[in-house]
């Protein structure tokens, strides 16, 4: 008996020893996995399936701040700044040197600060981007996010020209791409300076960048500069590096618009983009589209069908202030 219950301690301890070791890697995996489940349905633009997967997820492992992370981004996608703002908390009280979690914290808390319209909540916002810099001097979007708050805001929650044009140097000597976007950003926001700011722009372009974004950049200020030829450079520069991405046929659709051109070839482009696309915050947001779509109709004289992408516009995005304009002036109309 005593050689079986030896025995038996020995089995039990060694049980106990392995699990205690094993246990949290196999945790930790399965984290990994969740994570990378989410990434794709986030992707797809299933943010409900993201959600259920990555609480999960939290159930079993309630100590990984990358499931709380990544939970605030796909409450973030889904505009529920609330939800976004619980879990980005969460995620920099287990991981408070992360940049990464404070800029998209910074993000949720901007959200929830363009609702309520609050004044607390925006200074949360340039703080959490203050920390996620100086955490990473290197993270070129928190900088951004920095920039933007600080010509945007009024100076009573923290706005500052001297500030943003401190990021917008900074920016330059990281990457000088990043450099000239930023810089555009500067004089056209904060200098009201549109010929400097397209400088800038040509310098994006001649650089030739490997990666699409800076090309849909540009072409994004061209259109709030209301130039559609140069937006269609800006594209078909995109469309050299990557003649696949989906927000070819948004930027197409909106040059066209804008030049009251090739209108049938435009609504395809934009419906193609909404068919898709799923709705996500780092590309032209189907609001957007539906906007376009609407100016669209009505350069065609199909005002009733414009009225109903306006509608559809703000149904997704109640303060777009442009497609709330169009709509009333084509309800009076009627």
């Amino acid at each position: 008996m005593r050689a079986s219950h030896r025995n038996f301690v020995v089995i039990a301890s060694a049980i106990l020893f392995f699990g205690l070791f094993f246990a949290p890697q196999a945790l930790r995996a399965d984290a990994s996995s969740a994570i990378q489940s989410a990434q794709h349905q986030i992707n797809a633009g299933n943010y409900t399936g993201a959600i259920s997967t990555l609480q999960a997820a939290v159930a079993a492992s309630s100590s990984n701040a990358d499931l709380y992370y990544w939970l605030c981004r796909t409450y973030y996608e889904m505009r529920d700044w609330n939800n976004a703002v619980e879990q980005g908390e969460k995620a920099v009280s287990l991981e408070p040197k992360n940049s990464l979690y404070h800029q998209w914290l910074g993000r949720s808390y901007g959200g929830e600060a363009d609702r309520d319209r609050s004044f607390s909540d925006a200074k949360k916002v340039k703080s959490e981007f203050k920390l996620a810099v100086s955490l990473n001097p290197s993270n070129i979007a928190a900088r951004r996010d920095l920039e933007e708050y600080c010509l945007d805001a009024p100076w009573i929650a923290g706005g500052s020209k001297d500030e943003a044009l401190e990021q917008v140097t900074a920016i330059a000597a990281i990457d000088p791409i990043a450099g000239h976007l930023a810089r555009a950003l500067y004089d056209r926001e904060g200098l009201k300076n549109p010929d400097d700011a397209e400088n800038e722009l040509r310098q994006v372009l001649a650089a030739k960048p490997k990666s699409p974004d800076p090309y849909f950049e540009v072409a994004d200020f061209y259109r709030e500069l209301n130039k559609p030829a140069d937006m269609g450079t800006a594209i078909d520069a995109a469309a050299q590096v990557s003649p696949s991405d989906p927000r070819l046929a948004y930027f197409r659709g909106v040059a066209a618009v804008l030049a009251n051109a090739n209108l049938p070839d435009a609504e395809r482009d934009l419906k193609s983009y909404l068919a898709s696309t799923p709705d996500r915050s780092d590309w032209p947001a189907h609001a957007a589209a539906r906007e376009w779509l609407g100016r669209l109709y009505e350069e065609q004289g199909k005002r009733a069908d414009a009225a109903e992408q306006y509608r559809e516009a703000l149904q997704l995005e109640p303060k777009r202030k442009e497609a709330k304009t169009r709509l009333e002036k084509l309800e009076k109309s009627q």
